[in-house]
């Protein structure tokens, strides 16, 4: 009423005061308009905001504002995005809104995209806009980006604003540059520090790795008067757990309750983790029962700890009390329950199982994580059918779910199976780029299957993704190069290594023993003793191995005595059949027999492998009749102790009981695996058997025997028909001998193995005395290096020698 009367005014005053009333009646319109936008925006009612946005006949900058951030904050980008394009009054709220909704989901690219165009049309950002993008750094590891907006920051002066310095903090910790968020920290006067401040920090070193400067800085916050809040309590809880600083988290726990938190949840959840972590389960557990509300985040952070402690039984009884109370078991619960049952007692699968059935019957089976926990726990204990199943049901994978599947058929041994998945998840079924673990894991089967130039490509592809450094990639790289026979390439890696551990060490040490270079493994031991690293188990059996293969009698009684004198180190069977093969190899049956009756361990089958091998080498019957007839007890299906003693019969010229043992053999359905040797070459590997015709370049291999049997007998090379075992006169042992399968792998790779480059040999079983003689003669008349894998060692040939110096 009062703006009509105002109106019919208007027509008898003049024509300037009637436009001043005018736009007077139309900003009150606007802000009351503006008003109602802005209560629709904040109650989540957008489409109702547009409908009055679109109607509204005129619009200022708040207006398109108000609706710009509305869409923003609900997550609604293509319409926030046109509506900021359509803008007419952009100001710095309209970018600020804009880049801030895109960095809260998730929108790297785009956000960062507009921020540099803000940039360029040169519109003045501030310390929203900075503290938005810092954020989205901090929280998917952008560094880079983050040194660039750190720049700018520096070039506008907002490096001052306490915000914008929280937030290069929060990105340089998170980034993993703890040096870099340590100098900010100490640059910035103490007076503007306040608890976000403290709290980067401290989260920061509790983060990565830094425990105790963690809990230093939560006491020098104490000092200077910041009060924590409930951020910063769970990351100091978090270090006092890590380093087991009990007294340090009950000291906490004090100051939380005096300061209000002890109903905070998360609060309440890392003091319990603390605890289970420092291994006080009581007082986890009453703080526990105390919780006057089932909180099911809490409950989790105490089976967590319990599986992460070794407290499995706890954490499944844990997880019942859940299942009795109605408790909401969720994504998260499952996966450490799951853990339990990896490395449990086989009756546990049974539980295992009603876990399963009870994630399919609440639908938690299509979340990722649960899946991904299902697929590892079968994979560990060695179901690889259950865990491909559950693998190929998932209608998303990640790299965690590959690297379950890839790491548990390496464990579990099916080696090419691991490298053929490794190869799907990088190729187009699987699109993923392979993390430290699964490359670690690759590089084991690689090494298992002596698969040198698939290991070099995995290498290779590990340098490019610019990981940072990692352990026990390094670790596998040193394995798997000494496993292929490439000691340069191990060397080389174990050079570049900043961090050793005793895996690192021991690693080559026992690469030097399998390649013949005992004098290379003994120096590094004692290399590794004055860098202050302690050897266990399988180090001495590394260095007990290469004494033996070196004839090194008194070195290797040294070590086997400091074992328990010096490391209080307890021999097992693989120590002494060692000892035992050294004795026996220098012809010494009473040293070996002597040591044989005083192990203190039950001798095994590597034990009397080692005494029969012995036997065989110096023709003494007896004892590898002793030997042998242990071994078919011990492992009756083996056919090693036959074939043994039937050789040791027959190249003793006993025909009559090497037929014998055969025939025993032979009625107890024991079949001798027959002997392989392969090549690798250009991505294919060339498997050969004695006497075989299968291969498509078989007349040029078979000439080439014949070449290399006529130019090593001018050399003066003479075949040893002891290892003929087949009933033939002298020129068909001689025929026979000259078409073993190593000697058949090494003329392929005198056709096909570049002149200048190895020839890598891998045979399933031991070399036999007359290929490695011959062997050492084709290195000498061919000028090539060969390298040759046996199931004992590694032989390097080399201008008519062999690094085993024929102690083998």
């Amino acid at each position: 009423m009062m703006l009509r009367l105002k109106f019919r005014n208007c027509r008898l005053t003049s024509t300037p005061s009637r436009n001043y009333i005018h736009s007077n009646a139309v900003r009150s319109n606007l802000h009351s308009t503006n008003l109602k936008l802005g209560d629709l925006s904040k109650s989540g009612r957008i489409n109702e905001a547009r409908q009055l946005f679109d109607k509204m006949p005129e619009k200022d900058e708040y207006t398109w504002n108000t609706m710009i951030v509305a869409y923003s904050s609900s997550g609604r980008l293509s319409d926030a995005k046109n509506l900021f394009h359509r803008n007419p009054v952009k100001n710095t709220i309209s970018w600020n809104a804009l880049i801030s909704g895109h960095c809260k989901n998730g929108s790297k690219d785009e956000a960062l995209s507009l921020f540099w165009e803000m940039q360029l049309k040169e519109r003045s950002f501030n310390e929203y806009t900075l503290g938005s993008v810092l954020k989205m750094c901090a929280l998917l590891g952008l560094l880079l980006r983050g040194e660039q907006i750190h720049g700018c920051t520096v070039k506008t002066a907002f490096d001052f604003d306490v915000g914008v310095v929280n937030g290069l903090l929060d990105m340089y910790a998170q980034c993993r540059r703890v040096s870099e968020a340590e100098y900010i920290f100490k640059t910035m006067p103490a007076e503007r520090r306040n608890n976000v401040t403290w709290t980067s920090m401290l989260t920061g070193y509790s983060r990565n790795g830094f425990a105790y400067k963690a809990i230093e800085c939560f006491r020098d916050m104490r000092r200077e008067g910041t009060q924590p809040n409930q951020f910063t309590f769970p990351s100091v809880l978090t270090a006092c757990g890590v380093v087991c600083a009990r007294r340090v988290g009950v000291q906490v726990h004090g100051c939380i309750v005096k300061s209000g938190f002890k109903t905070n949840i998360f609060v309440q959840s890392a003091v319990i983790a603390m605890y289970a972590k420092c291994r006080d389960l009581a007082t986890a557990r009453a703080l526990l029962q105390d919780m006057e509300v089932d909180d099911v985040v809490s409950w989790n952070s105490l089976v967590v700890e319990c599986v992460r402690e070794g407290f499995k039984e706890e954490a499944l009884s844990l997880f019942r009390r859940m299942h009795e109370r109605d408790m909401k078991i969720d994504e998260f619960t499952l996966p450490s329950v799951l853990n339990c049952f990896a490395s449990s007692r086989t009756e546990m699968m049974k539980i295992a199982s009603s876990v399963h059935c009870l994630i399919v019957k609440t639908g938690y089976g299509s979340y990722m994580l649960v899946s991904n926990a299902l697929v590892d726990m079968y994979a560990k204990r060695g179901t690889m059918d259950s865990a491909l199943k559950v693998f190929e049901g998932m209608v998303e994978k990640d790299v965690i779910s590959w690297t379950a599947l890839v790491t548990g058929n390496t464990h579990n041994g099916a080696y090419e199976e691991a490298l053929k998945l490794f190869c799907k998840m990088r190729g187009d079924e699987g699109g993923i780029s392979p993390d430290q673990i699964v490359t670690a894991s690759v590089l084991s089967a690689s090494a298992e299957l002596t698969l040198l130039e698939f290991g070099q490509q995995v290498h290779c592809n590990h340098i490019k993704s610019g990981f940072p450094a990692s352990l026990s990639v390094d670790n596998s790289l040193v394995t798997m190069y000494t496993k292929c026979g490439s000691l340069e390439d191990a060397e080389a890696v174990f050079n570049s290594m900043e961090t050793k551990d005793l895996i690192t060490w021991t690693a080559l040490i026992v690469g030097y023993a399998k390649n013949g270079k005992a004098k290379d493994s003994l120096e590094l031991y004692n290399l590794m003793i004055d860098n202050g690293i302690r050897p266990d188990y399988i180090t001495f059996i590394g260095l007990l191995f290469a004494c033996s293969h070196a004839g090194l009698i008194e070195e290797a009684q040294r070590y086997f005595e400091s074992m328990r004198t010096v490391y209080r180190i307890a021999p097992g069977p693989e120590h002494y059949a060692c000892m035992i093969d050294l004795y026996g190899r220098s012809g010494d049956f009473a040293k070996a027999e002597e040591l044989l009756n005083q192990m203190e361990v039950e001798p095994d089958a590597t034990v009397w492998k080692a005494i029969l091998a012995a036997s065989r080498k110096h023709g003494k019957i007896e004892t590898g009749e002793r030997a042998a007839r242990t071994l078919m007890e011990l492992e009756p299906n083996n056919a090693v102790p036959y074939v043994l003693l039937s050789n040791m019969y027959s190249a003793a010229g006993r025909q009559e009981e090497a037929a014998n043992i055969r025939r025993l053999m032979k009625s107890r359905n024991i079949s001798k695996e027959p002997g392989c040797s392969w090549v690798e070459g250009r991505g294919r590997v060339h498997s050969f058997m004695s006497e075989d015709r299968r291969h498509q370049r078989m007349v040029e291999i078979y000439s080439k025997v014949d070449e290399m049997m006529l130019l090593i007998r001018e050399a003066g090379y003479e075949p040893d028909v002891s290892f003929a075992l087949h009933d033939l006169d002298k020129e068909g042992k001689e025929l026979g001998l000259a078409y073993h399968s190593e000697k058949l792998a090494v003329a392929f790779g005198l056709l096909a193995v570049p002149d200048g480059a190895p020839i890598r040999i891998i045979k399933n079983l031991r070399v036999c005395g007359d290929c490695h003689s011959a062997m050492k003669y084709i290195s000498r008349v061919y000028l090539r290096h060969i390298i040759l894998r046996d199931s004992n060692c590694f032989h390097h040939f080399r201008d008519g020698s062999c690094s085993c110096g024929d102690y083998w």
